[in-house]
């Protein structure tokens, strides 16, 4: 018996498996904090979770269109012409389960063997999986803390190739919160519209977690190039409703078509009363969203505060997200407590295994020099992560 080359070749999720590990070590005693889940700690605000519970009194407990409810759709199309500025068809929205799978079905459904998708770098964990499931090489563009983890249009410009298919960012970004503005666009645009072939995917999951003063823009707002770009976004992030598994692309129809055909034979529509609290979500009280952002960019203050202190962290402040994303190089070589901290993989190793902290290593989103830390819990909590975090550090020679 065998399992297939396919999942052979694909890496198992270093977030989920960060998170897997400290969960082990609780059920074995240690007081584990988890600074590796992208997931706000806070609760699905209440008018959201009621709009739920009335919508399964209503009997909406049946399969729902593959591209999702009509209403939801409608409700997507004014978020995108209310907070974007962008003037979208329903028939160009796809509901799907979660953001995950918008970018799954993107990938499957636009990608051929041996077709390339420029990614800048840092990236999400799952981009180059997705990439390669479709048979797709990723090309990665490097960035660094100094640039604040900007791609240049040079850097885009030499990238593009006569198999380049796609373009593929997140903005806010995870892992490192780095947050595009119009006019850093500009000259990216500028590249794009002379390559008229490819797509561009602007993952925007955490719109609303933004901190800049100029506020979220989308590449998708630049009117020439809008026929080709493919926004994705969803609810878990901005509405706390990461267990719903809720998401959605606004695309033109043809890639929606083809993303509709694609998700209906994996697994059809999302759940029906969850489309229906997320109409709620979408159309009603945005305040629960605007606090939580507020809590975040205190927490985010505060993070960057403590970890100041520690030496060895280079940082820089990210505007957006929930993450901190330092650079760690100048703690490699150094050992402590039977550890030795060659990359970002030791030493995400060492703090969880010494001082039972759960951070990613950024080998994990292609930068092996940084850490990425959620900062997604609760002040009380961050402050002791962070005492924890200085003393590992201190304890390396």
């Amino acid at each position: 018996m065998y399992i297939s080359d396919r999942l052979q070749n694909m890496a198992e999720s270093a977030t989920i498996k960060m998170s897997q590990l400290a969960r082990e070590l609780r059920t074995q005693g240690h007081n584990v904090i988890s600074l590796s889940l992208g997931e706000p700690d806070f609760d699905t605000p209440e008018h959201i979770k009621q709009a739920a519970t009335q919508a399964l009194a209503d009997g909406y407990t049946k399969y729902t269109p593959v591209n999702g409810l009509v209403e939801l759709r409608e409700a997507i199309v004014q978020k995108f012409k209310r907070d974007n500025q962008l003037d979208y068809k329903i028939t160009e929205i796809v509901v799907s389960n979660g953001a995950k799978q918008a970018i799954a079905n993107l990938a499957l459904s636009l990608l051929n063997e041996g077709d390339d998708v420029v990614v800048f770098s840092p990236y999400w964990v799952s981009y180059k999986e997705i990439i390669q499931l479709a048979g797709a090489n990723p090309i990665f563009i490097e960035t660094t803390i100094d640039s604040e983890f900007k791609v240049t249009a040079e850097q885009l410009e030499a990238a593009i190739t006569p198999k380049t298919r796609m373009v593929l960012f997140s903005s806010p970004c995870n892992p490192t919160g780095t947050v595009y503005t119009k006019a850093d666009f500009e000259p990216l645009v500028k590249v794009l519209e002379q390559h008229k072939e490819v797509l561009v995917v602007s993952d925007e999951i955490y719109e609303y977690i933004n901190f800049s003063e100029v506020g979220h823009y989308s590449i998708a707002q630049f009117d020439s190039i809008k026929d080709r770009c493919i926004v994705v976004n969803g609810f878990s992030k901005g509405y706390s409703m990461t267990g719903w598994r809720l998401g959605y692309m606004a695309a033109p129809k043809w890639i929606a078509d083809a993303c509709t055909k694609m998700q209906g034979q994996f697994t059809s529509g999302a759940n029906s009363f969850g489309q229906k609290a997320a109409v709620e979500a979408l159309l009603g009280s945005q305040k629960p969203t605007q606090d939580m952002t507020a809590a975040f960019r205190k927490r985010k203050d505060l993070v960057l505060d403590l970890l100041k202190e520690i030496k060895g962290f280079k940082l820089n402040n990210p505007t957006g997200a929930f993450y901190i994303f330092p650079d760690i190089s100048e703690l490699f070589g150094k050992s402590a407590h039977g550890h030795t901290i060659n990359d970002s993989d030791d030493f995400a190793t060492y703090v969880l295994e010494t001082v039972y902290v759960a951070i990613v290593a950024g080998s994990a989103f292609g930068v092996d020099n940084c850490v990425r830390i959620a900062y997604a819990n609760s002040e009380a909590e961050l402050r002791e992560a962070i005492k924890r975090l200085k003393q590992a550090v201190e304890d390396l020679k």
